[in-house]
């Protein structure tokens, strides 16, 4: 031990040099225990490793399946975050086409306001009726048919009609058919 505590506390020389005097003097000490030639052989030993069995690591697959557990929240935050900003961008798009067909169609109203307007001028109309040789509306052109009753036929279909002088037991005026 006082050679092993001496030759650990040089100063000066490496540990590389330590080692290789001390494997020099472990070689001579060898050879000097050695009595004739002896011959190396190796023999070889086979390991059947195959029923072994590794143990679990509880503390490592409980630290994996942490950091699994956080990585996934975290990669689920980053892809609702995504959706969201790709989903307010379509929006805006969205938003922006809506505005520009509101303005197409409210210029079309203005132009079909504006054709109107010029299409139902009286006095156009009236040139255009002088055009086709129409003339001017007489009073006795006009005829209501409420004004003259149009005589009915014995076999053509007829509609009921609704008496306002005479009810019924539910308050309804009776249905009656036309007198011929």
């Amino acid at each position: 031990m006082a050679a092993y505590a001496a030759t650990h506390f040089e100063g000066g020389r490496s540990s590389g040099r330590r080692i290789e005097e001390l494997n020099a003097r472990l070689f001579a000490e060898q050879q000097r225990l050695r009595r004739g030639a002896t011959l190396e052989v190796f023999f070889p030993k086979r390991i059947d490793n195959t029923r072994l069995v590794k143990a679990p690591d509880t503390v490592r697959i409980r630290e994996m399946r942490i950091y699994t557990a956080a990585l996934t929240v975290l990669l689920t935050l980053v892809m609702i975050y995504g959706l969201q900003h790709f989903s307010s961008i379509e929006m805006g798009y969205s938003v922006e086409t809506a505005k520009q067909q509101v303005e197409t169609l409210r210029e079309q109203n203005r132009q079909l306001r504006l054709a109107e307007a010029q299409l139902s001028q009286p006095r156009r109309i009236d040139a255009m009726a002088r055009q086709m040789g129409l003339v001017e509306l007489q009073p006795n052109q006009v005829v209501r048919v409420t004004d003259h009753p149009i005589p009915l036929e014995s076999g053509a279909p007829t509609l009921a009609q609704v008496s306002t002088g005479a009810t019924g037991a539910g308050g309804v005026g009776a249905l009656r058919q036309p007198r011929l």
